[in-house]
């Protein structure tokens, strides 16, 4: 079975070497021959977690859990007892509909802790109908298809401009990283808190096969660049940004709607994946929506996670009373 770009090896070996300000206590849990929780300690004191944060999408194990035993499963949650924080135990993004979560739920609690989930973020999503891109576009909102009609027009009066699309490392592949390291700066995003993560990511995407990165240019200036992973039938939208003071030219909505054209007729994707948010202008472009979770767990036989256990489930409590 296909591994998630958000569970592989490659993923939790750059995040955890360019995706933090201050490096975590790194603590891999093995289930099985090959499959591992990958796990961390933020700082001294703190909850046991996954190795994750505000760069990760989606989490889960890495390699192939799917013949990891229900007795593997507890073992591993009797493991998690002696790392450091393993009283609490905090772990999301992840996908409510996997296999994997139930299976290590029930591990927890056969290994004695108490285990709640709580929301995450929503996430929305489009499945590729039949009939590709032109089937997609045709039953987008009439708002949304003309405002990118009229971008094209306005892009056309204003100058030469094109889109370039990178799927592979070439030489063209460090001016590509320069113009969205550009049009980033340039736009109403906050600087990246790991500088080194983006780029790095954009390399390694090119080296995985994963890439797809849009740029549009005007003039021979960038304007607007999006980075999208594609992996195993899914095209993940993963960072995009335009120049401020360009916004009449709809540079995003144009370069979005190229993208979805190249993922959709030249990947044949089945699904892209708007990644983590409620934005609203993602329901113009995605049909569909779902929610990602997190999972708490709290070991029964610590007093210090009695406390913690005591504030989540009142939390939980008054908002469902709200």
């Amino acid at each position: 079975m296909a591994t998630d770009l958000f569970q592989s090896e490659a993923w939790f070996t750059h995040l955890l070497a360019h995706g933090f300000e201050q490096a975590p206590q790194h603590l891999p849990l093995p289930l099985a021959r090959g499959v591992c929780l990958q796990l961390m300690q933020q700082a001294p004191g703190e909850a046991l977690s996954s190795l994750s944060n505000y760069y990760s999408c989606l989490y889960g194990p890495q390699g192939e859990w799917r013949g990891v035993s229900a007795a593997q499963w507890t073992a591993a949650a009797q493991a998690l007892k002696k790392l450091p924080g393993g009283a609490v135990v905090r772990l999301q993004p992840l996908d409510a509909t996997s296999a994997w979560l139930p299976a290590l739920e029930a591990g927890l609690r056969s290994a004695g802790y108490w285990t709640d989930r709580f929301f995450s973020f929503g996430n929305w999503y489009q499945p590729v109908p039949q009939g590709g891109f032109d089937a997609y576009w045709s039953d987008r909102p009439s708002a949304l298809r003309n405002s990118v009609d009229r971008g094209r027009r306005r892009l056309g009066k204003a100058g030469v401009w094109r889109i370039d699309i990178h799927s592979q490392a070439s030489d063209a592949l460090k001016g590509a990283i320069a113009a969205y390291e550009s049009v980033y700066a340039k736009s109403w995003k906050q600087p990246e808190p790991c500088p080194e993560f983006m780029p790095g990511l954009i390399r390694l995407a090119a080296r995985e096969g994963w890439l797809r990165l849009g740029v549009l240019w005007l003039n021979d200036q960038p304007l607007a660049a999006q980075l999208w992973l594609v992996c195993e039938g899914k095209a993940n939208i993963y960072k995009l940004a335009y120049a401020k003071g360009f916004e009449k030219l709809s540079a995003g909505s144009v370069l979005t709607t190229a993208l979805m054209q190249h993922t959709m007729d030249v990947d044949g994707v089945s699904e892209v994946d708007y990644l983590s948010g409620d934005d609203a202008y993602k329901a113009d472009w995605m049909s569909s929506r779902r929610e990602r979770v997190g999972l708490v767990a709290f070991d029964k036989s610590s007093v210090r996670s009695l406390a913690s256990a005591a504030r989540h489930f009142a939390a939980a409590w008054w908002r469902k009373r709200r």
